[in-house]
C-alpha cells in the first residue's frame, strides 16, 4: 500500500509514499510545505489509513485548516488523531499502529535532543516503519536543527524534499529540489511551483535562476 502525492506535476517524479518508509520535508517560512503535509495526511485517511499528526501548533486551527482543505469530497475516511506537543523526548510511542505519522514540527519538537539521542530515535523510528507498515512523514524548518542532527535526519531518511523560495527579476521564485527518494534516485534539478494557499501548481519547464 502507497500513498499517492496527491499534486499534479510532481506525481510524475515521486509518484507516491510507500508503507515503511520515513521521508523528511524541510522549507524556510514557505507555508507551502505543511500543506503538503496537510494534503498527505488528508490522502491518507481518505484511503483507510490510520493518522497521528503531531504539531506544536493549535489542535482547532489544525482542524479549520484540515476542514477547509478535506472540500466537499464525501468519502468514508479513516480517524486523524492529533496530538499537540511543546517537545518529543523520543520517537518510540509513534507508529506501533501503522498508517502515517506526520510530524509537522519536527525540528522544532526535538530541539532538546542531543545529536545522539536523535539518531536512535530516528533508527527506532525507522524500525518501527519496516516492522508495522507505517510511513512517517517529518517535517523540519531549515537553519533550526544543528548541523550535525540536520546530517542525522537526512541520513537516515528515505526521502528528503526541499522546497525553497529566492529573490527574482520578477518577485519571489518558488522551487522543489529532491535529493534524496526511496528509490535510490534524486532529481538533481529546480522543479518550480507557485503556491496561493489552496494548491500547489507544479511547473516543470526549465529555467535558470
Amino acid at each position: 500500500m502507497s500513498i499517492p502525492i496527491e499534486v499534479p506535476g510532481l506525481d510524475t517524479i515521486i509518484p507516491e509514499l510507500d508503507q515503511g518508509k520515513l521521508i523528511v520535508v524541510e522549507s524556510g517560512a514557505d507555508a507551502a510545505k505543511s500543506f503538503f503535509v496537510r494534503r498527505l495526511t488528508l490522502t491518507a485517511a481518505r484511503s483507510g489509513w490510520p493518522v497521528t499528526f503531531v504539531t506544536s501548533r493549535d489542535r482547532d486551527e489544525l482542524l479549520a485548516q484540515l476542514a477547509v482543505e478535506r472540500g466537499a469530497i464525501s468519502v468514508p475516511e479513516a480517524p486523524i488523531r492529533i496530538q499537540e506537543r511543546d517537545a518529543l523526548e523520543g520517537l518510540e510511542e509513534f507508529g506501533q499502529d501503522g498508517g502515517l505519522v506526520a510530524i509537522d514540527s519536527f525540528s522544532f519538537l526535538t530541539l532538546e535532543l542531543s545529536a545522539d539521542v536523535l539518531a536512535h530515535s530516528l533508527r527506532g523510528l525507522r524500525t518501527t516503519c519496516r516492522r508495522r507498515g507505517t510511513a512517517a512523514v517529518l517535517a523540519t524548518d531549515r537553519g533550526m536543527f544543528e548541523p550535525r542532527s540536520e546530517a542525522i535526519a537526512i541520513h537516515l531518511a528515505d526521502g528528503f524534499l526541499q522546497f525553497h523560495g529566492r529573490e527574482g527579476p520578477e518577485g519571489l521564485v518558488r522551487f522543489l529540489r529532491v535529493p534524496k527518494w526511496m528509490d535510490g534516485k534524486f532529481v538533481d534539478r529546480n522543479i518550480y511551483y507557485d503556491f496561493d494557499g489552496k494548491r500547489i501548481a507544479i511547473d516543470l519547464r526549465n529555467r535558470i535562476l
